[in-house]
């Protein structure tokens, strides 16, 4: 009678620097792993291979390790057959949850190329000195890593990833690529005349062909802080394309973004919100017969979540743009003047940020020299960068200079102009110059709206 047959899963992990420094490929591991389960006359069930992943990973984002552990509860597996304990486990808290889960469903593990015993006390000890000391490397490692990018960060140097397009690696630094320059204005100087990533995509691709850059590539270009000169908030990166306060303002409109379920154009688009939940309104079109047999349309908003969720108000777009035709320039007059005075504190404040960067500086060298650990290191480097990015809010009080832009689409008789534009560039002319419009929650009437600056 033949005994019973072992199932037998493959796991197979690598991280980019082990695969380069000793050659412990995916193939490599995956050949070794079949060869030693062929021999022994386990039955492969599959294999799982995580590629390019640390072992610092948290468990939930390794996904084959996941669907590993899946098709163990369902007790599919006898046994997890890996070449090292590095690549199962480098986390001591890791393995005993995961130990725990084999044990239940009579699992057991291998190690091809080390030798480990789980079924005896004196093995269970091995396994946990050697992963403590292996999360004890991988921890120290990764603080090398970590001041060695801050110290990148600090020169303004590229870290990884992709050359932006529009720039060129210069001595481990970003500077414009001659090029791909003016392809890159040009993106940004059509998207600030129809504010829509759709439509600048569109362009770029339809005028430069080949030459243009990939519609993902423009979706980034139009959101990546690079372009404003900044990376991780910190500003003199890279020469800019655009200014910190135009990014800012593409951000703004992006994150309202929303596509309706119809083609129909709309002037407010994106612009007005629901009272009851914040969200943005979409617009409709509302058909109506009238008796003589004759069809009428009207453009409206509604919230999505009306009647769901709250009754929510419908406004017409007649009525809002009425209302902001009417509205829009003696509100500008009135923000300019209630401003100025806000301007002239602003001036008397003193710029602490100076400070605070000189302390992040000093912090990095107290570390690198050994002379604090790295969770005090952690912990007052977090304290620092909040108070940072405080001071830099507190610095970005609204000047008249902000409503300049506005002031002179609003200039002489921009009413009469207002009138003779198509309906495409009505809806540009809002997007341009406002952000939200509001409704008042108890009268579903416009309450007031705010300038995009």
């Amino acid at each position: 009678m033949m005994g019973k047959i072992i199932r037998c899963a493959i796991y197979d992990r690598v991280s980019t620097d082990i695969q380069v420094q000793q050659g412990l490929s995916l193939d490599t591991q995956k050949e070794l792993l079949t060869e030693y389960a062929k021999s022994h006359g386990y039955e492969i069930v599959d294999y799982y291979i995580d590629e390019g992943l640390t072992a610092r990973k948290k468990l939930q984002n390794r996904k084959d390790f996941m669907r590993l552990l899946d098709d163990i509860k369902a007790n599919k597996i006898d046994i997890v057959l890996v070449t090292k304990l590095d690549r199962w486990f480098r986390n001591v808290k890791d393995y005993h949850n995961t130990q725990a889960i084999l044990e239940e469903h009579n699992c057991n593990w291998k190690t091809i190329l080390e030798d480990y015993d789980t079924s005896t006390a004196d093995g269970q000890l091995k396994i946990n000195i050697m992963l403590a000391v292996a999360q004890n490397e991988s921890d120290r490692t990764s603080e090398r890593i970590k001041v060695v990018f801050e110290h990148k960060k600090r020169n303004q140097e590229h870290l990884n990833g992709p050359i932006p397009f529009g720039y060129k690696n210069v001595d481990k630094h970003l500077a414009k690529d001659e090029a791909t320059k003016s392809i890159t204005d040009d993106i940004f100087r059509y998207y600030f005349t129809c504010y829509s990533k759709r439509a600048t995509i569109f362009y770029s691709l339809e005028k430069y062909g080949d030459r243009s850059p990939s519609k993902y590539q423009v979706d980034r270009m139009l959101t990546s802080e690079v372009y404003a000169g900044m990376r991780y908030g910190r500003p003199g990166y890279c020469e800019p394309y655009i200014t910190p306060e135009q990014h800012e303002k593409i951000l703004r409109i992006c994150q309202s973004k929303t596509y309706p379920g119809t083609k129909v154009p709309y002037l407010f688009s994106q612009l007005v919100k629901c009272p009851h939940c914040g969200a943005t309104m979409t617009g409709y079109t509302k058909r109506h017969t009238c008796k003589d047999g004759s069809r009428t349309e009207h453009k409206r908003y509604r919230c999505e979540k009306k009647l769901t969720k709250h009754t929510g108000p419908c406004i017409s777009e007649s009525v809002v743009e009425e209302y902001m035709l009417a509205h829009v320039y003696p509100e500008l007059q009135h923000c300019i003047y209630e401003v100025k005075s806000l301007q002239q504190k602003a001036a008397k404040k003193k710029d602490s940020t100076y400070r605070i960067k000189a302390e992040l500086d000093r912090l990095n060298i107290l570390f690198q020299k050994g002379r604090i650990t790295m969770e005090y290191y952690d912990e007052q480097y977090e304290k620092l960068e909040k108070t940072l990015e405080k001071e830099r809010q507190d610095s970005k009080i609204i000047t008249v200079e902000s409503y300049r832009p506005i002031e002179t689409k609003l200039n002489g008789n921009w009413r009469d102009v207002y009138e003779r534009l198509d309906y495409s560039h009505k809806k540009t002319f809002w997007k341009s110059i406002i952000e939200e419009i509001y409704i008042d929650k108890d009268t579903h009437k416009i309450c007031g709206f705010k300038f995009l600056l």
